[in-house]
C-alpha cells in the first residue's frame, strides 16, 4: 500500500547533540513524513533518546530542526508536539488515582482544589482514546506498565498534537500488551493523522506497523526506508553489530 508523497512535517539537518562534552548525536538528517509511523531504532547508546529529547528542546543542539505543522511554523511549540517517555517515575507512596495524575498534568489550579467539572470531562475524553475508560478511580501504583503507558500516552495527546514522539513505549510490558499498544498507536494514526515517530527495539512491531525505518549508529543515521527495505540481514548488521533475525510481517 503505497501512499503519495506528502511534504515532511519535520526536517532535520545536521542535527548534533553534545553532552558533558562527549557527541552523542554527529549530524543527523532525516524528515519525517506527515501523518506517516517513522520508527528509530538502533542500539542503546546510539542517541535515539537524545535525538528525541532534542525535538522537544530539553537538550541544546546545532544545526536545524524545522517543522512544517498547521500551524504558524515560524515559531514553533511544544504544545504541538506530544511525548511519552521510556518510563514514569513516581513516588509510589504518592496516593494518586489516574484521574489525580492527569488533572496534575493538565489543571491549571491546585490539586487540594478539587477537579474541575471541565477538566474531569477533558479526562475521560483522554482516556476514552486510549481504552481506558474504566480506570478514573484506580490507584496509579495498582496500574500494570501497560495500562500506565497508556495513562501517559492520554496526556501527550492533550492539546492535539500534529507530532507523537514515543521513546520505547512499551519496554517493559508484556508482549501481549506490547502487541495492543502498537496496534492502538497504529489506530490513533490512522483516525487523527497525527505523526509518529517511534523508538523500538521491536523489530516485528516496526515492520507490522512503520512505513519508514531510520537506523541510528554513533549519532548517525546508517540507512532508511521502508521497513521491507530497511530491515534486512545487512542493514541490521550494520546497525546491531551483530547478526540480527526476525520474521517479516506479509
Amino acid at each position: 500500500m503505497t501512499r503519495a508523497a506528502a511534504p515532511p512535517l519535520l526536517s532535520i539537518r545536521d542535527l548534533r547533540v553534545e553532552l558533558g562534552g562527549s557527541p552523542i548525536l554527529n549530524g543527523v538528517s532525516a524528515d519525517l513524513a506527515r501523518g506517516r509511523v517513522t520508527a528509530l531504532i538502533g542500539l542503546n547508546g546510539s542517541g535515539k533518546t537524545t535525538l528525541l529529547r532534542a525535538l522537544v528542546r530539553e537538550y541544546p543542539y546545532r544545526g536545524t530542526v524545522r517543522f512544517f505543522c498547521g500551524h504558524d511554523h515560524s515559531r514553533p511549540t511544544p504544545e504541538h508536539i506530544g511525548y511519552v517517555p521510556q518510563r514514569l517515575t513516581l513516588d509510589a507512596r504518592l496516593p494518586l488515582t489516574v484521574k489525580d495524575l492527569m488533572a496534575l498534568a493538565l489543571a491549571r489550579r491546585p490539586l487540594f482544589l478539587g477537579v474541575s467539572k471541565a477538566t474531569a470531562a477533558r479526562i475521560a475524553g483522554l482516556l476514552e482514546r486510549v481504552g481506558m475508560s474504566g480506570h478514573l478511580d484506580r490507584p496509579v501504583e495498582g496500574l500494570s506498565g501497560g495500562q500506565l503507558q497508556r495513562v501517559l500516552l492520554a496526556l501527550a495527546l492533550d492539546p492535539q498534537p500534529e507530532l507523537l514522539l514515543l521513546d520505547e513505549p512499551a519496554a517493559g510490558i508484556d508482549f501481549k500488551d506490547q502487541q495492543k499498544f502498537y496496534d492502538l498507536i497504529a489506530d490513533l494514526n490512522r483516525r487523527s493523522g497525527v505523526t509518529v515517530l517511534l523508538v523500538s527495539h521491536e523489530l516485528t512491531m516496526v515492520s507490522r506497523h512503520a512505513d519508514h525505518v531510520l537506523c541510528l549508529r554513533d549519532g548517525k543515521i546508517q540507512c532508511e526506508g521502508p521497513p521491507r527495505e530497511v530491515l534486512t540481514p545487512d542493514n541490521l548488521a550494520q546497525t546491531f553489530g551483530t547478526e540480527m533475525h526476525f520474521h517479516h510481517h506479509h
